[in-house]
């Protein structure tokens, strides 16, 4: 495939001047390489690699704008919310079509890899019960085309149950796999209970005993409003204190949120290897606080971004979010440039889930692409086009959308249907 005549590409290194991009099937090709298969006209656009949305909570698509969980402290954020779990009922058909939501909202708005922390399961299934609930996500992302990546989460679960539950998944759902991630590249297993706020140290061990056999990357939050509240009653410390004492702190780990961390904690994160994501979509607007991304990434910590799921941010456009990022970035630290924020929405996720081939439009890349219009009213005047995907025109969706080599959102519209 030839994407012909983009006016800038952002990507794939130092050079971002406009011209063809060529795909080999599933990965960008050489410059100059023949094409084959269709031309795509993207005169008008830049191209950037597909968004890594690294952190999300896909059912929370079933469960936006609820009263009482707007604004509010997260002590009362999440027994509303799991209040409306529990009424609504959480099996596999809710999963498919809160993940066809999400994930379809993800396509349009230029994501081809989402991460699906989930974290709410009912209690009492058996191990292999659990399997038809993960593979409810991963044939959902399947059918509409996107990267999934499905972390089997745990919330105040029992830990021997959690953890017989990631073996069973991993058994069903990638047999053959190498590192967690399928021979596709389209499927991606991990682990991560929700944070020291709700699970115990048993969760995170045995979660972390099932990463290790199975070569799984380890996922949790960190930092949030009530995880430092939590932490500081029932143990007299702080979340990363806990988690370095608990063996999760290491270059296979990643956290979300990390907001106020200290310039001590940020040392000890670096030291450790730890990646990070940023949800400033979620932590910024319901006043549960802000990480320093700055001082983390000047202290050599790769960060990524994630929208966190649609209980508490409403929404899953990551283009936004960079957007926010960008512009709260100044409240906790030095201002953050368009084009790292937009790395960090590419390469930065790519580097939390262990995946190098992604975020990026350098030769052999995966071929995940964006294309982005910017000829219209709303690009007038800006002088660098790849500043202004996130400077000028705010909600802005791609043009088309390539995951794998594959077309997946065609002038706007979804090819797999609404």
């Amino acid at each position: 495939m030839r994407l012909s005549d983009a006016r800038a590409i952002f990507g794939r290194g130092d050079d971002e001047s406009g011209g063809d991009l060529v795909l080999d099937g599933a990965v960008v090709a050489q410059p100059g390489a023949p094409a084959e298969g269709e031309t795509l006209d993207v005169s008008g656009c830049v191209l950037t690699p597909g968004l890594v949305n690294a952190h999300h909570h896909l059912m929370q698509s079933a469960f936006r704008t609820l009263p009482g969980t707007r604004g509010v402290p997260m002590s009362a954020w999440l027994p509303a919310m799991a209040a409306a779990y529990a009424a609504a009922g959480i099996d596999a058909e809710l999963i498919a079509r809160a993940a066809r939501t999400g994930i379809a909202e993800s396509l349009l708005s230029g994501v081809t890899t989402v991460a699906d922390h989930h974290l709410s399961w009912p209690a009492g299934l058996a191990a292999e019960e659990t399997v038809p609930l993960a593979r409810a996500a991963a044939e959902t992302a399947a059918a509409l085309g996107i990267r999934l990546v499905f972390v089997r989460g745990a919330a105040r679960d029992d830990p021997q149950e959690a953890a017989a539950s990631a073996e069973a998944i991993v058994a069903a759902l990638l047999p053959e796999h190498r590192g967690g991630v399928s021979p596709d590249g389209m499927l991606q297993l991990a682990v991560g209970p929700a944070g020291v706020h709700s699970d115990p140290r048993e969760s995170f061990e045995l979660l972390g005993e099932v990463a290790a056999r199975h070569g799984l990357r380890r996922r949790s939050q960190a930092n949030e409003q009530v995880d430092v509240e939590v932490a500081a009653e029932r143990y007299g410390r702080r979340p990363i204190e806990l988690l370095e004492e608990w063996g999760w702190l290491a270059p296979d780990v990643t956290l979300a949120h990390l907001c106020g961390a200290t310039d001590a904690e940020i040392a000890r994160l670096a030291a450790a290897g730890v990646t990070a994501t940023h949800a400033p979509g979620c932590d910024v607007p319901m006043g549960w606080g802000v990480a320093p991304v700055a001082r983390m990434r000047d202290a050599g910590i790769a960060v990524g971004l994630g929208t966190s799921g649609g209980g508490s941010n409403d929404a899953g456009h990551l283009l936004a979010d960079a957007r926010l990022a960008m512009q709260v970035s100044a409240l906790a630290g030095p201002q953050l440039p368009a084009r790292e924020v937009l790395a960090m929405a590419t390469s930065g996720g790519a580097a939390g889930l262990g995946r190098p081939e992604l975020g990026s439009l350098s030769p052999g890349a995966a071929a995940d692409v964006c294309a982005w219009d910017v000829s219209g009213v709303f690009d007038e005047g800006v002088a660098d086009p790849v500043a202004g995907l996130l400077w000028a025109n705010p909600g802005r969706r791609p043009r088309h959308v390539i995951v794998a080599g594959r077309v997946v959102v065609r002038d706007y519209a979804l090819v797999a249907g609404p």
